[in-house]
């Protein structure tokens, strides 16, 4: 998947746009950081519905781990995708570094 997506921004001589990268990540990173802030307030939500409603605490339980679940996975994925956005910006110094280098 990383050499893969790398392909979406490659231009016509076969160089990657590597500010479209670290874009790209940023907006992936901003929107897994929003679902897992959802998904935490609702896993507390519901955990708040279980005690409230003991005749249906089960079934709130039940959503409160999926929940709580998914959060953890979006926010796993928030760090994925601020780790990837490092590595693009990184890879746009040296790029940027190597074409001043290049002028000379």
């Amino acid at each position: 998947m990383t050499g893969q997506h790398n392909l979406v921004h490659a231009s016509k001589a076969g160089t990657v746009d590597h500010k479209a990268e670290e874009k790209k990540h940023k907006q992936r990173q901003h929107a897994a950081d929003a679902c897992a802030l959802a998904a935490g307030a609702f896993a507390l939500h519901e955990k708040h519905e279980a005690k409230k409603h003991p005749e249906q605490r089960h079934a709130h339980k039940v959503r409160e781990h999926v929940a709580a679940a998914i959060a953890i996975g979006a926010g796993t994925l928030a760090v994925h995708e601020k780790h990837e956005r490092k590595h693009a910006k990184e890879a746009a110094k040296k790029q940027q570094h190597g074409a001043h280098h290049s002028k000379h």
